[in-house]
């Protein structure tokens, strides 16, 4: 595609002399927020978009400028993420496919495209989706069916998807014959990258910095916004009265002791905390250094809030905002729900919403049981003696594989049932 295929060319030169595994300091705006991150002087774009930002949107193919799968939008030109340094983007605009549309307010690319089904895997969808917006945003809607073909060849679709692709530009073009609607999903919000190499203007911030001397600790506490990775809600029915339940979960010492692989290092006073957490995902297993803070303490209400952020030496970044309420029941035992809003980026985010969200959802019910534990004994778990993350995290696996098996089986059974009827 002409408007891609000269990517290298079009990003901003920024000369640097660096050894190759020197971190640099580099700044630009991604989707509408400021960023600043660090990273080696011949990390790629794509590279520093997935592992420091979280956004995993642009996919890297080939990752040698042929396939164009992580088209990405550079001051407001198209351009192929895998080819530029991230060094090179020193005060420029990035537009990923995150910053295009949302799922509650589509593109209107997005729209025609989920319209004419235009994907199979769809691993190629957000290359197209930023390559068909450079055409459209520089052809102010003329677009000529004949040649549509050939301005579309610079991303390669390789489940043959071309007819519906074609269709859905063509069609976005005829409706907006006056110049394409911009990107609909930038503006300032928290990126959850990698401390000591990542951090972004919040719109929400905390009420001040927290130091600390570990480089891989986020130094501050900052709301997240957008939309989280997965959500949890769950809800447990305790043994204990209602006042003993509460006594636990307002002694942040016993409250970290019952959380699956988590383990408080330092009060730092104002509900400030610090800590550590180990999580598995499968056979990934990960430790994440970081900070807490009490939002909110309702004693009338047994309700509790806080916010929790954490980072690991991979890259990896965790940040939940959570809420617990425990409600006394008609029979004199508790009722405890926890809800959370989990945001992930790095490796760990790239793990598939269910496998995570189940993870989540085990560990949540291994806590609830062990704050029901503390309550009826006065003693809370030791230092790492509380409930494995290691074994949720094998249960959650497991779990799945039945899942998917289970679907399998009844795919079968439906086939043999058609091959029976017909």
């Amino acid at each position: 595609m002409s408007t891609t295929e000269d990517t290298a060319a079009r990003a901003p030169q920024r000369p640097v002399k660096a050894a190759a595994d020197e971190l640099i300091d580099v700044s630009f705006t991604v989707n509408g927020s400021p960023i600043s991150i660090r990273v080696p002087a011949r990390m790629h774009l794509g590279d520093a978009l997935r592992m420091h930002l979280g956004l995993s949107g642009t996919h890297l193919g080939c990752e040698h400028g042929v396939c164009g799968m992580c088209t990405v939008l550079i001051d407001g030109d198209a351009a192929r993420a895998c080819l530029v340094f991230a060094v090179q983007a020193e005060g420029t605009e990035v537009v990923t496919v995150e910053g295009l549309g949302t799922q509650e307010s589509q593109h209107p690319l997005q729209q025609a495209f989920s319209h004419h089904h235009a994907l199979q895997c769809g691993f190629c969808t957000p290359g197209f989706l930023m390559s068909s917006y450079d055409l459209l945003a520089n052809s102010e809607g003329e677009v000529d069916a004949e040649t549509l073909p050939e301005e579309m060849s610079g991303v390669i679709c390789r489940c043959t998807g071309y007819r519906g692709i074609l269709a859905a530009v063509s069609d976005v073009a005829q409706a907006h014959p006056e110049g394409i609607p911009g990107p609909l999903n930038c503006a300032p919000r928290t990126l959850v990258g990698r401390t000591g190499g990542a951090s972004a203007t919040p719109a929400a911030p905390a009420e001040a910095p927290v130091a600390d001397a570990d480089e891989q600790t986020p130094r501050e506490l900052t709301r997240p916004t957008g939309t989280p990775t997965i959500t949890v809600a769950v809800t447990r029915q305790l043994s204990s009265p209602v006042e003993d339940i509460w006594a636990v979960m307002d002694d942040v010492d016993r409250l970290a002791r019952c959380l699956p692989g988590a383990e408080m290092t330092a009060d730092l006073g104002e509900d400030r905390y610090r800590g550590r957490a180990k999580v598995s995902l499968g056979p990934v297993r990960l430790a994440f250094e970081g900070l807490a803070q009490i939002t909110e303490r309702d004693v009338a209400d047994h309700r509790l809030a806080l916010l929790a952020q954490g980072a690991d030496t991979g890259g990896n970044r965790t940040a939940a905002e959570i809420t617990l309420r425990a409600t006394a029941t008609p029979e004199g035992s508790t009722e405890l729900r926890a809800d959370a809003a989990v945001f992930l980026s790095g490796r760990i985010a790239q793990f598939g919403r269910a496998l995570a969200g189940d993870v989540s959802q085990r560990m949540f019910e291994q806590f609830a049981d062990a704050v029901d534990q503390t309550a009826r004994t006065g003693t809370a778990p030791e230092v790492g003696a509380g409930p494995s993350a290691l074994r949720i995290g094998l249960q959650a696996v497991g779990a799945g594989l039945r899942r998917r098996v289970a679907l399998l089986a009844g795919a079968v059974r439906d086939a043999r049932r058609r091959r029976r009827a017909s």
